[in-house]
């Protein structure tokens, strides 16, 4: 077939004729000089829209992360953070390599930890022990399939941060989802972290680029590191046009892509081949267990020889993600093509 469905992944979406048009006339700069007036204006909004002093533009969201990591840290430091987090297992250790730092993995439920379980995860104070730094979580957690961290919890975590003296980061890529989703504020997330990381490539359709939020200290630091992993860029206004574009255009129309993901667990969750927990399809992800006698990879090739791609997930599962390039037609075949071939 000449066009697939393509749900491996948000990241897969294009930039639409709109957003290639305020690139093209974008106004632009040396952003390593601080001297480009569109990137600034992306930097301002983001960081006003958070309720934070600065932001600082990256390209990547692994990028972002590691920047953070290696501006709250030392040499030898410990950071706390799930066994299923995107910094521990898609970044390439960087935190190992690019910070020096050990990182203590905690179980987690559904993509969430336990204030009580960080507790129990600091270091004694001790010269032969590294020290405890940072606490980082994610939301919408992905290898749980795009679940929401509860505000409540991320409370308890903040206030033990404060008792203890430990800084606290968010890998936030898809928080965008998670405020629209759960009606709770990006401002109400944010003033509980001191670093947080989104991403305009993914659900909001940016071809590229994420942002770092933070004090203004925080940001300068972070700007060190950023042009000492390589991420500073000049003319980048190309690109921060169509992340003011994505903020201005593609947040709230989220709400579609939920509601695509949610149509796919319920029409699909009496398949005998699959298990679907509905109850953490939250957002825009919908993770199918296997539960018959066939192989991951026969999953995914019967879908690919029928115009479906997905992904490969953990646990003998398969990971289907919505977005602006998937319409609602193309989940009614999906739907439909699932239940032909799977029973």
């Amino acid at each position: 077939m000449n066009k697939y469905i393509d749900l491996r992944s948000d990241t897969v979406t294009k930039p639409t004729p709109e957003m290639r048009q305020m690139m093209i006339e974008a106004q632009v700069g040396d952003d390593v000089y601080g001297e480009d007036p569109t990137v600034n204006l992306l930097q301002n909004r983001v960081a006003q829209m958070f309720g934070k002093e600065a932001a600082l533009f990256v390209p990547s969201g692994v990028m972002g992360n590691q920047i953070c990591i290696k501006t709250h840290t030392n040499p030898g430091d410990e950071i706390i953070t799930d066994v299923d987090a995107h910094i521990f297992v898609y970044e390439n250790a960087a935190p190992a390599v690019l910070s020096g730092v050990s990182v203590k993995t905690l179980n987690n439920q559904n993509g969430v930890i336990t204030s009580e379980q960080i507790r129990d995860a600091i270091r004694p104070k001790a010269y032969y022990l590294p020290i405890t730094r940072l606490i980082c979580l994610e939301n919408t957690h992905g290898r749980s399939g795009g679940t929401i961290f509860p505000i409540e919890e991320i409370r308890n975590i903040h206030n033990l941060a404060k008792e203890t003296g430990i800084k606290m980061h968010l890998d936030g890529a898809r928080l965008w989802n998670a405020s629209v989703a759960s009606g709770i504020s990006f401002k109400e997330y944010a003033k509980y972290f001191d670093s947080i990381l989104v991403c305009l490539s993914k659900g909001l359709g940016a071809p590229i680029g994420s942002l770092i939020l933070g004090d203004f200290e925080f940001i300068e630091r972070a700007r060190v590191y950023r042009k000492m992993f390589g991420g500073g860029m000049r003319q980048v206004g190309i690109l921060a046009a169509a992340g003011i574009y994505a903020i201005e255009n593609n947040i709230q129309r989220l709400k579609e892509d939920h509601l695509k993901a949610k149509l796919i667990a319920e029409n699909l969750q009496d398949l005998k081949t699959f298990d679907i927990n509905l109850k953490n399809v939250q957002t825009n992800m919908v993770i199918f267990k296997i539960v018959k006698n066939i192989s991951q990879k026969e999953v995914l090739e019967k879908l690919k020889d029928n115009g479906i791609l997905l992904t490969p997930e953990y646990h003998n599962s398969i990971r289907a993600v919505t977005h602006l390039d998937v319409t609602f037609e193309d989940i009614e075949n999906t739907i439909r093509i699932f239940k032909k071939i799977f029973n």
